[in-house]
């Protein structure tokens, strides 16, 4: 599995907002000068974590962004399957129609890769985003 760049900034951002005071807002201008995140991107990953209800937007003179919930229940899988959807480690894993032997329920690699997803996952979830700003210091 390899993380795409928008994920990557997502994680920055979501990380940068978790230095602030909860429920400061701030400008999506000033995230992306500080993370170096092209502005464009940004506010199409700031969506994306909108929706996932990972932070707030907010409009006008004084509009910008903020986490929408406490930055201990935010998860590094949370920031990263509001990006790039659920882990995966195979497209088997999504939809058993997709094995080309059509036996994904008796494979044995379905299960080992099944076992690593789960691994994986729960590995990820440790990972909040006070913890990771913590170590920041």
């Amino acid at each position: 599995m390899k993380l795409n760049q928008a994920t990557d900034y997502a994680i920055r951002s979501v990380l940068h907002l978790s230095g602030l005071p909860f429920g400061q807002v701030v400008e999506a201008k000033l995230i992306a000068e500080e993370e170096n995140i092209p502005m464009r991107f940004l506010l199409k990953i700031m969506r994306l974590l909108t929706q996932a209800e990972i932070v707030e937007s907010y409009r006008g003179v004084n509009g910008g962004y903020a986490l929408a919930r406490n930055s201990s229940e935010i998860t590094l899988l949370d920031v990263i399957e509001a990006i790039e959807g659920p882990i995966a480690i195979n497209r088997c894993l999504i939809d058993p129609e997709y094995c080309s032997k059509k036996f994904s329920e008796h494979c044995p690699v379905h299960e080992a890769l099944f076992k690593l997803q789960q691994s994986m996952a729960e590995h990820l979830k440790q990972y909040n985003f006070q913890m990771l700003r913590e170590r920041m210091k």
